[in-house]
């Protein structure tokens, strides 16, 4: 998951209760005669962060499989040009997602490498097909976010009638608006325009660095094109096996574990805080403040969905927890909403930004495999997982759930197992909620020739450039000549370290633009 992303509609609703749909083959065929990529004319649009930015667009078909003509639609990239002789070529990046804009990701790449790496490759930026600049972008229902929402947990019948109208009404809009579109909406037509953008580039191989979904995305396109990649970074890596549904599921179980490690934390600096020594003490005083929201939303805004909104964050970056426990201290032990409003409009809340990255993450995650259509299925797994995983759990599921509803069938995944790649590299943190450590263990086997790099005992998700000095140690010299660690260390093929966890925060002056929170705050949050 990422900060909120989505997947679009089609155009009949399918009612709770019905079949699922027959899964179509997996993919599109591959067009008869190559599209013809126009070479981007690239102008000036740098930023006071990223100077030397440079932006372009590229028209890509909206059928790959060319079966419902040639109608074309635009991609929007951004590009840090190489400056060095040694060139390396392109450097794709995503952030993740689905939905998620890797417009300003390419500047942030650029200047967070060493110069001396960075400057052998032009980083390339690309917002995917519906996100951010790309044309048509969508936005299937402004405001879906909107508070104060109903209770996430369906307590009765009644609260899960208002939540269930609410992801119908959202895929219902999805339909109507872009019916067109939706069957086009998944991860294969995703990567397939990967290859349109290296053709457009004059590029003969492209170098690939994803992350969260971006993962999935750049196992995808090696997939399809393994004689195309020359060097493949993973961070955070999505577990293929696993796509979309039960992903989700075991989200819920990490997500729930990290809230639990704050919990601790926030135990830890009882003299900061004043909210207890133990944790257990400390996490049944939070959902004591969750049951308090329910009742009274804190200034019309902050109810029990919106508090987990806006703690989610919490579990994909650590350096978010001094703000989050501010926030929570206050309102326990002072009765100070303040804080609390502040931390929900800067974590928790969607613009037209997050309803946009919302749209397409809905739109390609349910068009790219099958969900149950049985609302039945939902609700026995979801409570299943709520009592051992309250945390999480049934938003994550209403998060979802417009994909029980989806006009569009599904296709199958494509299986990603790969022995045609040059060493791929890959990233994984031990207690990644959004991307759980299974993942990366499963693609390492999958990929044959990857190798692994875990931060053990770290929670971060996207953990390579956001401050831990000997992830950025394997990236660099893999980015600089293909280096890759030999030794094999259980699953892992390389271990670091992971970084302390944050201290409480000396003054409100702190800044939040650190290093890793600006990584983060690219990534977003659901993926």
């Amino acid at each position: 998951m990422s900060k909120r992303a989505a997947v679009l509609c089609g155009a009949a609703v399918v009612m709770a209760g019905s079949l699922a749909a027959v899964p179509a083959e997996a993919g599109t065929p591959r067009a008869a005669e190559p599209f013809h990529a126009v070479k981007p004319a690239w102008k000036k649009c740098g930023t006071d962060d990223y100077p030397t930015l440079q932006c372009a667009s590229v028209k890509v078909p909206l059928d790959h499989s060319g079966s419902t003509g040639r109608r074309t639609i635009t991609l929007a990239l951004s590009r840090v040009p190489h400056t060095a002789k040694k060139y390396q070529g392109p450097l794709l990046v995503n952030p993740g997602g689905p939905g998620g804009s890797g417009l300003t990701l390419a500047g942030f790449v650029a200047s967070a490498l060493p110069k001396k790496v960075a400057a052998q490759y032009d980083v390339i930026g690309f917002d995917p097909r519906g996100v951010g600049a790309s044309e048509p972008a969508l936005d299937c229902a402004p405001g879906h976010f909107g508070a104060v929402r109903p209770d996430s947990v369906p307590t009765s019948p009644e609260v899960e009638q208002a939540n269930l109208r609410r992801v119908r009404a959202f895929a219902e809009a999805c339909g109507r608006k872009y019916g067109h579109l939706l069957p086009h909406l998944n991860t294969d037509a995703a990567a397939r325009d990967i290859d349109v953008i290296r053709r457009a580039l004059g590029a003969k191989k492209i170098n690939y660095f994803g992350y969260s979904y971006g993962t999935y995305l750049g196992a995808v396109y090696a997939k399809l094109f393994p004689e195309r990649v020359r060097r493949l970074v993973l961070d955070s890596v999505i577990d293929p096996t696993q796509v979309w549904y039960d992903a989700n599921l075991n989200q819920n179980h990490a997500f729930n574990d990290r809230h639990r490690a704050f919990m601790a934390w926030v135990a830890r600096h009882d003299r900061t805080y004043g909210l207890g020594t133990d944790p257990e003490k400390v996490e049944a005083t939070w959902y004591a403040m969750r049951a308090a929201l329910k009742k009274h939303p804190a200034g019309g805004k902050v109810g029990a969905a919106e508090l987990e909104d806006t703690y989610i964050p919490g579990g994909y970056y650590n350096g978010y927890w001094p703000y989050l426990a501010e926030a929570f201290s206050a309102y326990v032990n002072h009765e100070d909403a303040e804080p609390l409003i502040e931390a929900y409009e800067n974590f928790g809340t969607n613009d037209a930004t997050g309803d946009n990255g919302y749209s397409v993450y809905t739109a390609v995650q349910c068009r790219d495999a099958s969900w149950p259509r049985d609302w039945r299925q939902w609700r026995k797994d979801h409570w299943a997982a709520y009592a051992r995983s309250p945390f999480l759990t049934w938003n994550n599921a209403w998060y979802n759930a417009p994909c029980a509803f989806w006009p569009t069938e599904s296709v199958r995944p494509e299986r990603v197992r790969n022995s045609e790649l040059p060493p791929a590299l890959l990233f994984q943190a031990t207690q990644d909620a959004a991307t759980p450590y299974q993942g990366g263990v499963t693609v390492h086997r999958l990929l044959s020739r990857s190798r692994l790099v875990v931060e053990s005992g770290g929670g971060n998700h996207g953990i390579t450039l956001s401050g831990n000095a000997c992830l950025d140690r394997h990236l660099t010299a893999y980015l600089t000549d293909g280096t890759v660690p030999r030794g094999r260390r259980g699953e892992a093929d390389a271990v670091c370290a992971a970084l302390p966890d944050p201290k409480p925060l000396t003054s409100k002056a702190t800044p939040r633009s650190a290093r890793g929170s600006t990584l983060h705050g690219l990534l977003g949050f659901r993926s």
